[in-house]
Order: structure tokens, then C-alpha cells, then sequence
């Protein structure tokens, strides 16, 4: 005779505090991380607070002898270059470490290059070597389109992508996959794929940065290096945003990062040319407009053939 789900725990085991177990897993803290890396996303966040919860619930109900099958957790990060996709998947792992779904918890990023050989017999070997060093964490592997090229037959792409499938069948329990690129090529990928495609449960979006959410990520970036913009200064950036966002190669957050690298060079250059010899605090941490301005990215948004440069 079937059981009753009710019979499978005590009357003094029924009740469960859901928020005790939360602070017990420590998970709060890489959300409150998660939070202050990253700008907006919100639609991200709210997803990974959802599978966040989910595992939390089902840790709780298999203590509660609430047994079900191993929920499916491999993922697919779809977005443009910049958005935040790596810095996720490593928050991803710290939670599912701490949650007892993987045992170590590393993420081991790669690319087609990490996987595919040149010659025949070279791809398999370089994929399981991948593939162990991954085990019991995260293998996120960006631009995973790259892995299939149909129109070359002599690619070895699709005999990493069936180590891949196999690995990810009989090994779900110790090893999580996030494939990641841009929305479009990876749609193509997974229906070329299809048995890819059914192995993926999580499927997230990750947005363009707006132009204040860039400009919120560059004050961010410059505090964390002990820099900050003069009010003209942020004035300016803001108005390099807006051009460099319409040319070619823009890259989100990564194209911030690269501006404010040159931005500090033309800083200090300024200083050290200029006539003020005697400097204090302020002027060694302040960006100011004239290090924006002098960027080629004004020039090329005024010309008719931007190559999209972050000078």
C-alpha cells in the first residue's frame, strides 16, 4: 500500500523554520554581494533569488524526508558582451557550493579553444581535462556556439559537444554547465543541438546597460580604485556614454572599464605636465573632464565610419 506523504515525517518534525535555514546557509551574503557588483538586472537577480530559493526548499524537504528527484541545473546566460554574465555564474557557484549542490564550488571558465583540438584524437582528451578540473563546480563555457561549425567537416567541435551531453547526463549530481553569448547565435546553437537544449532548465536573459546604470557602474568602478569625477568630469562621461553606445564594439560595462583605464592615464599625464607641482589628495583621486574629453570617441561620433574604439 502507497504511503501517504504525511506519514513520512513525525507530528514533531512537520514545522520548519525556512528563514533559520536561510541564515544558516550563508547564501545571504553572496545575494548582498550579488546586489552591490552589480547595477540593475534586476530581472537576473530576481531570477537567481529564484533558484535560490528553490534549492533552498529542496534541501529543506529532503530533511524533512520529502525526498524528489535532483532538480536539473545546468544554464544558459544569454546577453551582449559586458553584462555581467561571468561575475553571476561565480555568485552562482558560491551559492550552490554553500547549499550543498556542488562540493567545491570553483568556476572554471573556458572557451571553444579550451575544448576542440586541431587533429583527430586531440578534442577528447582536452575536454575531459576540462571536464575533471571542473568537476564537483561550475564549467561556464562563453561563446559556446563556436563548439558547432556544420559547415566545416573536418571540426571537431560536435565530438567535444557529445562529451559534453554525456557528462552532464551521468554526472548532474557534481558538475553544473552554464553555456553563455549572444541571444540569437545561441537560439541557432539549440536548435541545431537539441540534445543540448534539453539538458538546459535555466534559461536567462541578461539586458544592456541604460546610460545612467553605466554611469552608476563607472562611479562604482573609480570608487573601488580610489578615483572619482569632478562635477564636469561626470558631465562629460555621461555625454561619452551616450556616443560610445551608438558605435561599433560597444561591450557594456567592459567598454566602462577600458574608458576609465584611459581616463586615468590622460590624468596622470595631466599632472605630471602640468604646472601645479605641490598636489594633494584631490587632485591625485579627481578625473576630470579635460581627461574625458580629449577621448577619439568624440571625434568618431561625429565622423560617418566609427570603428568603435574605447580611446
Amino acid at each position: 500500500m502507497e504511503k501517504d506523504p504525511k506519514d513520512l515525517v513525525s507530528s514533531d518534525s512537520i514545522s520548519v523554520d525556512l528563514d533559520a535555514e536561510f541564515r544558516a546557509s550563508n547564501i545571504k551574503e553572496v545575494l548582498d554581494k550579488l546586489d552591490l557588483e552589480l547595477i540593475g538586472l534586476n530581472p537576473v537577480k530576481t531570477r537567481i533569488r529564484e533558484t535560490a530559493a528553490l534549492l533552498l526548499v529542496d534541501r529543506v524537504r529532503k530533511k524533512m524526508g520529502l525526498t524528489a528527484g535532483a532538480p536539473s541545473l545546468h544554464m544558459c546566460f544569454t546577453g551582449n558582451p559586458g553584462t555581467g554574465k561571468t561575475t553571476v555564474a561565480l555568485r552562482m557557484s558560491e551559492i550552490l557550493h554553500r547549499l550543498g549542490y556542488v562540493r567545491e564550488g570553483q568556476l572554471v571558465s573556458v572557451t571553444r579553444d579550451d575544448l576542440v583540438g586541431q587533429y583527430i584524437g586531440h578534442t577528447a582528451p582536452k575536454t575531459k581535462e576540462v571536464l575533471k578540473k571542473a568537476m564537483g563546480g561550475i564549467l561556464f563555457i562563453d561563446e559556446a556556439y563556436y563548439l558547432y561549425k556544420p559547415e566545416n567537416e573536418r571540426d571537431y567541435g560536435a565530438e567535444s559537444i557529445e562529451i559534453l551531453l554525456q557528462t552532464m547526463e551521468n554526472n548532474r549530481d557534481d558538475l553544473v554547465v552554464i553555456l553563455a553569448g549572444y541571444k540569437d547565435r545561441m537560439d541557432k546553437f539549440f536548435h541545431s543541438n537539441p540534445g543540448m537544449r534539453s539538458r538546459i532548465a535555466h534559461h536567462i536573459d541578461f539586458p544592456d546597460y541604460s546610460a545612467d546604470e553605466l554611469l552608476e557602474i563607472a562611479k562604482l568602478m573609480l570608487k573601488a580604485q580610489n578615483y572619482c569625477f569632478s562635477s564636469t568630469g561626470e558631465a562629460a562621461f555621461k555625454e561619452y556614454i551616450q556616443i560610445r553606445k551608438k558605435l561599433e564594439h560597444f561591450a557594456n560595462a567592459r567598454s566602462i572599464r577600458n574608458a576609465l583605464d584611459r581616463a586615468r592615464l590622460r590624468q596622470a599625464n595631466r599632472l605630471f605636465v602640468g604646472t601645479k607641482k605641490s598636489l594633494d589628495k584631490i587632485d591625485l583621486m579627481t578625473i576630470e573632464a579635460e581627461d574625458i574629453l580629449a577621448s577619439r570617441v568624440f571625434l568618431e561620433g561625429k565622423s560617418d565610419g566609427p570603428s568603435g574604439t574605447d580611446k
